[in-house]
């Protein structure tokens, strides 16, 4: 029997979370949630999750600069994000930052797309 990969969520939108949650926990994902970016790299620190969905305009934290101490931290480096926004051109955020990080390595547009959602995590986790 194969372990259930921990997927984290972070997310400042209740509604989000409770829809990614659902979804993920349907399809045999363990969850794990996050209001903003802090709670999110604490979490990302804490627990390690296999994968992370993040969006990008959220307070304290934004997704931008989660992703980018994600991407810097030796032990999270490897953990793949998907970016979930509602931002036109989430690749636009990426590419003007002064500092170069790699590419997400993926993107889904809300509203959410479920199953190029799950076929995307199935495919970055296999």
């Amino acid at each position: 029997m194969s372990v259930k990969k921990t997927i984290l969520i972070v997310d400042d939108e209740k509604d989000v979370r409770t829809f990614l949650k659902s979804l993920l926990t349907d399809n045999g994902y363990d969850t794990l949630e996050a209001v903003d970016g802090v709670e999110g790299m604490k979490l990302a620190r804490e627990r390690s999750p296999d994968l992370i969905t993040l969006d990008i305009t959220m307070p304290e934290q934004s997704g931008v600069k989660s992703y980018r101490q994600l991407k810097d931290d030796a032990e999270l480096a490897k953990i793949p994000v998907v970016i979930i926004t509602a931002v036109g051109d989430p690749m636009e955020h990426f590419l003007k930052t002064r500092k170069q990080v790699p590419n997400p390595e993926g993107f889904m547009a809300k509203p959410i797309d479920q199953d190029k959602l799950l076929q995307m995590i199935a495919d970055l986790l296999s």
